[in-house]
């Protein structure tokens, strides 16, 4: 429990703070988990004021790029000044950039990228979004990988619960491993006992059972070692051809589950919090022990 929870809360996260649909749909997310970049869309509601969210991303992720989209207009807060409070505040911690929409005015552009730049300090960037959404992509895709929001890692990596399988083959014994994790080029699995496989062997059609998404793949084997009476496989994903990775469509496939495992528990740790902080400002009388940063219960 104590591995899985530290594996939610730890690892970069980025986070787009009232962003428009329109301009950063949020389909886009799923499509940078395929470049190693976790990213979340935060936006103002009723249930828990905006500042409030942040606060509490800050004390949770605390390795976290905060992009805030700040021609959105949202009730109580002054761009300039909040952003500049949490550059004063936290800058230390987190990585803080701008988004805004594209001005047609050079003179309003400069001033603004001055203002936030330089005079607040701010390092995650300041960027225009263009007004068609598929440029944006390209955009925020670029600033990301300058600011290193893949963090240490290459791939998103998710957990797997205790029903995910990988069966394969080898010399003609059969191995039912259980699935612990998997990303777009590795998984690693395990099974009971002390087996052998000589490393760097190719497996043909090991079979995947993941969270309900099955297929077949071959892997090659890169670590093998003995812990805790079990034998622990690290493989990485290999084409029929030889080269190493996925087909294009069983990338897309398990990107897609991927995408739904790691989010998941973040958006659920989230949500909980959320409410709780909210119910706190509707309800004076309201005391809550809750504190964001106990989190073994939610997960």
């Amino acid at each position: 429990m104590a591995d899985a929870i530290t594996h939610v809360l730890e690892g970069r996260k980025t986070f787009f703070i009232a962003t428009e649909q329109s301009l950063l749909p949020e389909s886009y997310l799923e499509d940078y988990l395929v470049h190693g970049y976790e990213t979340y869309v935060i936006s103002d509601d009723r249930n828990c004021p905006l500042h409030k969210k942040v606060a509490s991303i800050i004390s949770i992720f605390q390795d976290s790029i905060l992009f805030f989209y700040i021609d959105t207009e949202v009730p109580g807060i002054n761009w300039k000044q909040y952003i500049k409070m949490l550059q004063e505040r936290y800058g230390e911690h987190v990585l803080i950039g701008v988004l805004y929409s594209k001005r047609h005015n050079e003179e309003q552009r400069k001033e603004l990228e001055k203002y936030y730049l330089f005079d607040v300090g701010i390092q995650g960037g300041c960027i225009a979004l263009e007004f068609q959404k598929a440029k944006n992509f390209s955009l925020i895709d670029r600033v990301m990988f300058a600011n290193q929001a893949s963090g240490r890692r290459k791939n998103v990596r998710a957990l797997c619960d205790a029903n995910s399988k990988v069966t394969f083959e080898y010399g003609n014994v059969q191995y039912n491993c259980k699935l612990n994790d998997i990303s777009l080029s590795h998984f690693s699995c395990t099974i009971g006992g002390e087996s052998y496989i000589p490393l760097y062997e190719k497996i043909k059609d090991a079979f995947i059972d993941l969270s309900g998404l099955h297929f077949k793949t071959d892997a090659i084997l890169l670590v093998q070692r003995l812990t805790n009476h079990n034998t622990l496989f690290v493989f990485i994903f290999s084409k029929a051809d030889g080269s190493q990775g996925l087909n294009a469509d069983l990338k897309r496939r398990l990107s897609e589950k991927i995408y739904q495992l790691v989010t998941s528990k973040v958006k659920t740790i989230l949500q909980l919090v959320f409410d709780e902080v909210g119910r706190g400002e509707r309800d004076p009388h309201y005391h809550s022990s809750f504190k964001p940063e106990d989190l073994r219960r939610l997960l």
